[in-house]
């Protein structure tokens, strides 16, 4: 299950009445898991939806959320996996990280205001960031939770109940593209980015594109196909989650909202309008330009960039040919390189902005407190 039906299945559980348990794996020291941000939804009568990795590590999880539901309280459960329970998991570097397991309980009125901002910023691809914060109940009892849901406009929703200086910093200061934590004020922070996987824009629809298209929204991208032929960008061709655009021409493309996490795949029918997109969208400052075809074409569509006044540095950044190196020939081989190096630019992104952030100290670790603190 993606993260916008997660979270508006969430809602709509906290619209019935029913609350329900969530757990997040995160990391915070050392190299992450790459299950690292994954999150499961975990019911009182037992059943879940989402995943955290399986395994052991997913049975635990299970087992605490149900003593939280039951418990109706929130707790964190550190977790230092075997090589082979690791392995089972996908991870690296011995599997270790932490678990949050967080009650969210239908009788608060804040979690469901957050729960359905937080399935409506999916659902519109927006970008937000989820603070939870955590701290130890005044009776002993356990941890204390209070959650909000912060735009890039540094609107909030829900209540937040910290000095005015951290919220601040809070509502100025969460942009991270990944989840971390920080312990401000005796408080402890988990920031979670919401944001969209990445939208890949692919202007062609021909058998290639066809091919990228439902395996680019299998790995979480937003696809979006687009073509001057209503013949090859249809319905039929194209099946949900994939958004199909007939436009009226590749000489002008229509407004489209290009961003650092948009990625580009352009495979024109017969290259026939391959330097034209490139042309257009070259200085949109997207993640990811790729385009299809031969090194000897891709240098003759460069040097006539250059002679129309395009810089060499800016030609740099296209990935062309298209796709990581593996000996691609057919159509689905194509899919798979071209889709591979979108996973690849990606998870360089991420790992980028995760190294930056450990570089300056920002990340700190997040422990439960001691019995009876």
């Amino acid at each position: 299950m993606n993260q916008a039906k997660l979270y508006r299945k969430m809602a709509e559980l906290l619209q019935q009445g029913e609350s329900f348990a969530v757990a997040t794996i995160f990391d915070n020291i050392g190299s992450a898991p790459r299950t690292n941000g994954a999150k499961m939804l975990v019911q009182a009568n037992g059943s879940i939806s989402g995943s955290i990795g399986g395994g052991r590590l997913e049975a635990d999880a299970i087992r605490l959320a149900l003593e939280g539901i039951s418990a109706k309280q929130t707790a964190i459960q550190s977790f230092d996996l075997t090589g082979k329970d690791a392995a089972g998991m996908d991870m690296i570097c011995g599997g270790r990280g932490e678990v949050l397991i967080d009650f969210v309980d239908a009788g608060d009125e804040n979690s469901r205001l957050v729960y359905e901002a937080l399935a409506e910023v999916y659902e519109r691809g927006e970008k937000a960031w989820l603070i939870t914060i955590l701290d130890s109940a005044p009776d002993g009892s356990g941890l204390r939770r209070q959650q909000g849901l912060v735009k890039p406009d540094k609107t909030l929703t829900g209540k937040i109940d910290c000095d005015p200086y951290t919220l601040e910093k809070l509502l100025s200061g969460p942009a991270k593209i990944s989840i971390h934590a920080e312990v401000l004020d005796k408080q402890r922070f988990l920031v979670e980015p919401l944001r969209p996987a990445g939208t890949v824009y692919i202007f062609g629809a021909g058998h290639v594109s066809q091919r990228i298209a439902p395996l680019s929204a299998s790995v979480g991208f937003r696809t979006v196909v687009f073509d001057d032929r209503a013949e090859y960008a249809n319905r039929e061709r194209f099946i949900e989650p994939t958004e199909v655009a007939v436009i009226d021409s590749f000489r002008k493309l229509p407004e489209l909202a290009i961003d650092e996490n948009s990625y580009l795949v352009i495979v024109t029918r017969g290259h026939l309008y391959d330097s034209i997109v490139l042309e257009q969208v070259l200085r949109s400052k997207p993640a990811y330009i790729g385009m299809i075809g031969s090194r000897s074409k891709r240098d003759k569509v460069f040097d006539e960039l250059v002679s129309r006044g395009y810089g060499k540095e800016e030609l740099a950044h296209v990935y062309a040919p298209i796709g990581t190196e593996i000996g691609a020939e057919t159509p689905e081989e194509l899919a798979v390189s071209i889709v591979g190096e979108l996973i690849q630019v990606r998870a360089a992104r991420e790992n980028s902005a995760q190294g930056e952030r450990r570089e300056s100290g920002a990340c700190c670790r997040i422990l439960a407190p001691e019995a009876g603190a």
